[in-house]
């Protein structure tokens, strides 16, 4: 490289000066100036409880006024809001519609299917559900292992979703004219047929074939488009459910770099191929704890990037006493502020009927909400929204609770808590609604804020403590004072 002389670097300096601009000043129009920040002054407080040995269940239990804020003592419990701090839009919140729930659903008598529909979908007399996930074909969850294919079918001939219009389309259709006739729907597959995979079983892991990665890749293409004729509108699918778990059902195994190169050389590319381009894909679905080196693979390849919309996570990491791993969603977030988080499954296991009132399930529910929507996740999705009497049906077993059961024997529908913690977010955070800078002064109170579409703020907190709690609630330049019992769970819409 040849060196600059003097002479020659001055004048270079002095253009440079020249040259130099101050940053242009971006200016408004009135019709694009930013709407102001939201204040609770002349604003009422309406507050909903749920508590544990009580009657209190989603109950209205006060309303309240706001006072000017005044400086916060360090003797009192508080919860700040910052309506100036806004971060993700919420996509829905909702659960699975699996065979099992389908099944279950048609043995109920007409009375109590409408009741159910109207508690899950109805904004209004219900808990207002938004998101709903179901199967590709069969998975535990399922009275049989099954596939829409006859076997060996490698070219897809013989696809039919004959075996889910017996039960399964049927609720999902009732649950989208229950919500008003919208609900995001999105799909999971849980193997591909046992011809496809390297141990020739749907069950126990194994991996899918090389030589099967474009027709596996056209099944999924083939399951919306079938779906979508039915008229249920497909938003979008997860590539593998739990690819890191050989279970004893349905199950797929595939390594970080797997599933990037499946993705970004076959899904990815054949879902646009086929029209589909516009559909999301979820990567991972599998827990917390692995998620990171899952993001990391995935995420930092262009390539792959390009076809996924974000980062699908279940709660199970806890099994076996493990931390949630809450913060490992925030790397995410921070890491690649582009991609989504959403969580696609969680459940209660070990069903014991003498256990339906186990307020403990409740609270797993409500602290992994509050943290997972702290953390920048943005739709959130519970596991089987009605199971029976035994927990299922399930055809290894493997039976777990969900927020309503019901009897086979004697048609009654048996809520528990569960159903009404997930309420408390679902109910009163309605889609597209924001989430609002929110902290608690003390570590026995968790709380989270969203502010809706129609300018009224939504903050949960919850209690899982043994004691009563008074606490100050702060928006802006207000507050007002309040109390929550022990082991609830409190909603305090402001409008």
């Amino acid at each position: 490289m040849k060196k600059l002389t003097l002479s020659l670097l001055i004048p270079l300096l002095i253009l440079g000066c020249v040259q130099k601009k101050e940053p242009e000043m971006i200016e408004t129009s009135d019709s694009e100036e930013l709407a102001p920040a939201f204040s609770g002054k002349g604003k009422q407080i309406a507050v909903y409880t749920t508590a544990s040995n009580t009657d209190l269940r989603l109950t209205k239990t006060e309303n309240l006024q706001f006072t000017e804020a005044r400086q916060p003592l360090e003797s009192e419990i508080s919860i700040f809001i910052n309506p100036n701090k806004t971060f993700q839009k919420l996509l829905g919140i909702g659960g699975a519609i699996t065979d099992a729930s389908a099944e279950v659903f048609a043995k109920l008598p007409e009375e109590k299917q409408q009741e159910f529909l109207k508690a899950y979908y109805d904004p209004v007399d219900g808990i207002g559900y938004s998101l709903t996930r179901t199967t590709i074909h069969s998975c535990d969850f399922s009275s049989e292992s099954y596939t829409y294919i006859e076997d060996n079918d490698k070219t897809l001939e013989t696809f039919s979703i004959d075996h889910d219009r017996k039960f399964r389309i049927p609720m999902i259709k009732r649950a989208i004219a229950s919500a008003g006739g919208d609900l995001l729907l999105y799909a999971s597959p849980w193997s591909p047929p046992a011809f496809m995979k390297d141990n020739n079983n749907v069950l126990q892991g194994g991996k899918l074939l090389p030589e099967y990665y474009e027709t596996w890749a056209l099944y999924y293409t083939k399951f919306i488009k079938a779906y979508e004729n039915e008229g249920m509108p497909i938003w979008g699918i997860t590539i593998q459910n739990e690819p890191m778990a050989i279970q004893r059902w349905e199950s797929c195994i595939y390594t970080a770099e797997e599933e990037r190169d499946f993705l970004k050389n076959y899904l990815g590319p054949i879902m646009e191929k086929e029209g589909l381009g516009d559909k999301k894909i979820v990567v991972w679905d599998h827990n917390r704890d692995l998620i990171n080196h899952r993001a990391n693979t995935i995420f930092d390849d262009p390539e792959a990037a390009k076809y996924a919309w974000g980062i699908g996570f279940h709660w199970y990491e806890t099994w076996a006493g493990g931390d949630p791993m809450f913060s490992n969603l925030g790397n995410i977030k921070e890491s690649y502020p582009t991609k989504n988080l959403l969580f696609t499954e969680g459940c209660q296991e070990g069903f014991k009927a003498e256990n339906y009132q186990f307020w403990p399930n409740a609270e797993r529910y409500g602290r992994s909400m509050i943290n997972d929507f702290n953390q920048g996740t943005v739709g959130w999705t519970d596991w089987n929204i009605l199971l029976d009497q035994t927990g299922g049906p399930n055809h290894v077993g493997n039976f777990c609770f969900s927020p309503i059961h019901g009897d086979t024997n004697s048609g009654d529908l048996i809520y528990t808590p569960s159903y009404y913690y997930i309420g408390h977010f679902s109910k009163f955070i309605r889609p597209n609604a924001q989430r609002v800078s929110t902290v608690s002064s003390r570590s026995n109170l968790l709380s989270t804020s969203f502010l809706n579409e129609n300018n009224t703020l939504v903050t949960i907190i919850m209690n899982p403590g043994d004691d009563a709690i008074s606490y100050q609630y702060y928006v802006g330049a207000e507050v007002a004072e309040l109390k929550i019992p022990p082991h609830a769970m409190q909603t305090l819409m402001v409008q």
